[in-house]
């Protein structure tokens, strides 16, 4: 039987990238995927993947996650089209880069509603979803940027986000110790996104500097951050709880 075979996954920013990548890797072992996404198309096209794929697959698109009346609303239809939610996988997120002292405030206000707010928004809307159900998987994405300095882009914005995610799953583990929910992050380092292809495909950028840093010598691929999160929220991890997991291809083994 396949790893998640029968579970209601939620996964938010399904429309490409991991977020694509995780909804063909959960469905193709079995779990139910209810996905979201702010662009219809792309939503759609993701689900067509799955089913051509022989897995199930429905989301709510248009949304916005990054505030409570989006988020509870795909919380809701993943309810109604699937009977409950054994795992959330808080993969969507949006940044806007800037140099601490000119970049606009409202840059600073976006990264953090749409990459800590949005959340905690979709946590507090599945949270009582997920107890209903006995207990489930909370997956939530940091970043390597949460808990180390990047110099060749500006990232205050998008490390203290980061930082908050981390801080947060951690208490989600300890909220969820008596209701049955495991609470885990996620922290990739380069991962080849249509966001980030511009920097790894640029030879005079900073990447190929990076690279000879990073002792696999490569980026990460969507899958691979995909796989990652599929163990994660099976029960062959019931006892990896609070913990934070660097993907990142040993970048944060060489300190620094």
């Amino acid at each position: 039987m396949s790893a998640l075979h029968g579970k209601v996954a939620l996964i938010s920013g399904t429309g490409r990238g991991v977020g694509r990548a995780a909804a063909l890797e959960f469905a193709a072992q079995g779990a139910k995927v209810f996905g979201a996404d702010l662009d219809p198309g792309a939503a759609a096209e993701t689900e067509r993947l799955v089913r051509a794929a022989g897995g199930e697959m429905r989301s709510l698109a248009p949304v916005d996650l990054s505030g409570q009346q989006g988020a509870d609303a795909w919380v809701a239809a993943a309810v109604e089209a699937y009977g409950g939610v054994d795992v959330l996988y808080n993969n969507a997120s949006a940044l806007r880069h800037g140099a601490i002292d000119t970049m606009p405030l409202d840059d600073w206000y976006f990264t953090i509603q749409h990459e800590l707010h949005l959340v905690f928004h979709c946590t507090r809307a599945a949270w009582p979803a997920l107890v209903a159900r006995g207990g489930g998987v909370i997956l939530n994405v940091a970043s390597v940027a949460a808990k180390r300095g990047v110099a060749f882009v500006p990232m205050a914005p998008h490390g203290a986000a980061k930082g908050g995610v981390l801080a947060l799953t951690r208490h989600l583990a300890a909220s969820g110790a008596d209701v049955g929910i495991r609470a885990n992050c996620i922290s990739p380092g380069m991962i080849r996104t249509p966001e980030t292809a511009r920097f790894i495909d640029d030879p005079a950028g900073p990447v190929p500097g990076l690279l000879a840093m990073t002792p696999s010598r490569r980026v990460g691929e969507p899958e691979d951050v995909a796989k990652l999160a599929a163990f994660l929220a099976s029960d062959d991890a019931s006892f990896i709880n609070g913990a934070d997991i660097p993907i990142d291809g040993g970048v944060s083994a060489m300190g620094g």
